[in-house]
């Protein structure tokens, strides 16, 4: 304990104000007024979640797990989710800042609404402390979206301003319930079902997933009205209030919550309908358009998070080994060990670049300003970053505890948990293999490979000419040809190639990304490009020089 108590002592204080890519993301992305808000705002979040918020998770991981307290003194069914004072004071602290909100309505100090960029760099830094946290705050957001851009004004009137809470009023947390033990993430197998009642609806039936639950205001809510057809198409969406205006539950009980290998701080039950009011959202033959739709903006949060929990790891690898000394040195004083933390840098920042270019597609696509193309790339891009950075942050966890040693795998430091935290994340919002399935649709119905690969093309053909950009033009060339071959074989075949081909999509966008931020910023980038690039595509023999060796003192 007390080595890792000088070791805490001598990590960042604050995860946002040495962030300097970070930054650089937020003043390209945002105005001057907008970006010297941020600013003041981000400093002080990222220094909450660097002490204040960071403690509490390791207490809730801990120690104070939310519990499930079934029946009240009487012996009625209460379902009451409880949680630890520390979580109550972080979910105030988090919804204050309009990590949700301003999305959906104006910045008082601006006068105008904030967007995605804004919210994800806000993401990014929570979940450096709190990755299990930030499902429900992805929840909430998936919430509003589905509110603000398909409910009625009467239901947007009724739940959005509390799902928005920013202090002003009582908070709503929202929650997206899609799972049915008979469905899994075949959705189109669900039975809950809708029962007309006057001008709403009630609900019967079981989620066996639902995460957030207990803790949820207001809920999203997949069911099949009477003589809807069976399949995806007959699934309509719901906005579920969790209690009644008395303070009674809605027609809801909580079966169970479940006992997860990670992510503790957010309650995941099992959740019966009998009989709750429900009011419907937007078209009642499009609910599973909606909730895909709601689903892309979460697989978005998942790499958000992904990239939180790598960040984490980086930093405490990197602390850990600075200050380490073995054989008669300090650890980042050996090669081996340079290469290692060197590796995981470049991949970390390429990796936020090219996740934050894909969230300000994100952005214009959601405001309805993108062409038809925009909205499949955007599609694509979310499909195979979440993949990527999911599988990322184990890979940066488990990185993280072997640099460690046997204190990696000991619970006084928190590399054990970001490793349990990063493991769900490549099974929430859609396993590889569900992703996968997303390539093939994507491929085969619009083309998206092409649009893609166009894309990369236009991007590197006005970077500089030189021999990293030779190197990556050589690799887009290849991938092109995979990529047609891909789309004219059979659906079977497909899936076998997807995956593989998801991630050498994602190394290439990252690639040129790298490029033309090493072309913009030039120093570090540059080195950070070199870096990346031979790491992925080496042409070096065995026993030449390493970039990530020779620049390991300029980068870090």
């Amino acid at each position: 304990m007390v080595l890792q108590q000088r070791i805490d002592s001598e990590l960042e204080k604050n995860f946002y104000e040495h962030d300097r890519t970070l930054q650089k993301i937020l003043q390209e992305s945002l105005s001057p007024e907008f970006y010297a808000y941020a600013q003041q705002q981000l400093m002080h979040f990222g220094m909450l979640t660097a002490n204040e918020i960071d403690e509490r998770a390791r207490h809730t991981d801990r120690e104070g797990q939310p519990r499930l307290e079934k029946y009240d003194k009487y012996g009625d069914d209460a379902s009451h989710v409880w949680v630890n004072e520390g979580y109550k004071k972080t979910v105030e602290e988090t919804y204050r800042t309009g990590i949700v909100g301003y999305v959906h309505k104006d910045i008082p100090e601006l006068g105008h609404k904030g967007n995605y960029v804004y919210s994800f760099a806000q993401g990014y830094l929570l979940s450096q402390a709190e990755p299990g946290f930030y499902c429900p705050v992805t929840l909430t957001q998936a919430t509003a979206y589905l509110l603000d851009h398909y409910a009625s004004d009467e239901v947007k009137k009724k739940f959005l301003p509390h799902v928005c809470a920013t202090g002003d009023v009582e908070l709503f947390e929202g929650a997206t319930f899609l799972t049915e033990r008979q469905g899994g993430s075949d959705v189109g197998a669900n039975v809950v079902k809708a029962v007309a009642d006057g001008d709403n609806y009630r609900l019967y039936g079981e989620k066996y997933f639902a995460s957030n639950a207990g803790m949820a205001g207001v809920a999203m809510v997949l069911a099949r009205m009477e003589g809807a057809p069976e399949g995806s198409r007959g699934l309509s969406l719901f906005a579920v209030p969790w209690r009644q205006k008395d303070g009674s539950l809605n027609g809801i009980q909580l079966r169970r919550l479940k006992d997860k290998l990670g992510v503790k701080a957010v309650p995941s039950g099992e959740v019966e309908f009998d009989g709750a009011l429900a009011y419907v959202v937007g078209d009642p033959t499009k609910g599973f358009y909606y909730m895909m739709e709601a689903l892309n903006l979460s697989r978005i949060c998942n790499a958000i998070a992904s990239l939180g929990i790598m960040r984490r790891a980086f930093n405490e690898a990197y602390t850990y080994a600075d200050r380490r000394n073995a054989f008669g040195k300090k650890l980042t004083e050996f090669p081996m060990i340079r290469e290692s933390l060197s590796t995981l840098k470049a991949k970390l920042e390429v990796e936020l670049v090219t996740t934050f270019d894909l969230i300000r597609l994100y952005d214009k696509v959601s405001s309805g300003n993108a062409s038809d193309e925009d909205v499949i790339l955007n599609r694509l891009k979310i499909a195979i970053l979440k993949k990527e950075a999911a599988e990322q942050a184990i890979h940066f966890s488990h990185e993280a505890i072997e640099m460690h040693g046997g204190n990696g795998y000991i619970e006084d430091f928190v590399t054990p948990r970001l490793l349990r935290d990063a493991q769900v994340l490549t099974v929430w919002e859609g396993t590889a293999n569900i992703l996968g399935l997303e390539l093939i649709r994507l491929v085969n119905k619009f083309d998206a490979h092409t649009l893609f690969m166009d894309e990369i093309t236009t991007r590197l053909h006005v970077l500089p000419d030189n021999a990293w950009h030779k190197r990556v033009v050589g690799v887009a060339g290849k991938l092109a040809m995979d990529l047609m071959t891909f789309a004219k074989l059979d659906p079977d075949h497909q899936t076998i190639e997807a995956k593989a081909l998801m991630h050498e999509m994602a190394l290439l966008y990252e690639a040129v990304i790298a490029l033309e931020w090493a072309a913009r910023y030039g120093g570090q980038h540059e080195k950070l490009m070199e870096i990346f690039i031979e790491t992925n595509w080496s042409e070096r023999a065995v026993g030449d020089a390493k970039k990530s060796v020779q620049y390991f003192e300029s980068i870090l």
